[in-house]
């Protein structure tokens, strides 16, 4: 399933131009069969939208918790030249729970300080954060990052926390998403300071077209 999101109000730059790739992933056995309809994908695909300048052509998918098919999911995706990847659910200690091992299993390198941060924002709210596997790893010049499975928690550790003024108390995990693309031979990817403000080195920003 693809979809463009050519968020057309803004300006973009000639260095992006074309649309980026992004997979989005939703994994639950009782969304997939249809026992409730799934949040995961729509509440990404409203926050990417949001927080990015580039237009983006999306790669849905939404399957259940089976380490095969995930794995098999994450591998077309970057294949398909997604050069970001983002999966929901699947991240906690029960049975089903296997998407870190699928997504482990398909890794070139694994970026642990991700997972890291996403726990620390996640324990400003509840104990249990800790209980959270999520992991994030580079396949090709792709990356791939686990995310919570709850449409809040998917913001919170994407855009971090912010007081009543707008000013940041915990970086979210998207502020190196784009430099960390740049990286690994992606494309630049530009957001939009009010909703997630990236940081890039100096030597790294490249100047308006």
């Amino acid at each position: 399933m693809s979809e463009i999101a050519p968020n057309s109000s803004t300006i973009i730059s000639a260095s992006s131009a074309d649309p980026v790739r992004i997979g989005i992933v939703s994994i639950s056995d009782r969304a997939s069969s249809g026992v409730y309809e799934d949040q995961g994908l729509p509440a990404l695909r409203d926050w990417l939208t949001r927080a990015l300048k580039n237009p983006i052509t999306f790669k849905s998918r939404l399957i259940p918790d089976e380490a095969a098919q995930i794995s098999a999911a994450l591998i077309e995706l970057v294949d398909a030249g997604c050069s970001l990847v983002l999966t929901t659910g699947g991240t906690g200690p029960a049975p089903r729970d296997v998407t870190p091992e699928a997504t482990l299993a398909v890794a070139h390198k694994e970026m642990p300080g991700f997972g890291e941060q996403m726990r620390q924002i996640s324990l400003r709210f509840v104990p249990t954060a800790i209980l959270s596997r999520q992991v994030a790893v580079i396949r090709g010049k792709s990356l791939i990052i686990n995310l919570p499975g709850q449409p809040k928690a998917i913001q919170e550790t994407l855009e971090g926390l912010k007081d009543s003024e707008g000013k940041s108390i915990v970086p979210g995990i998207f502020a190196a998403v784009p430099y960390c693309v740049d990286l690994i031979g992606g494309p630049y990817l530009e957001t939009r300071d009010e909703v997630c403000k990236s940081f890039r080195p100096k030597s790294a920003i490249r100047p308006p077209v």
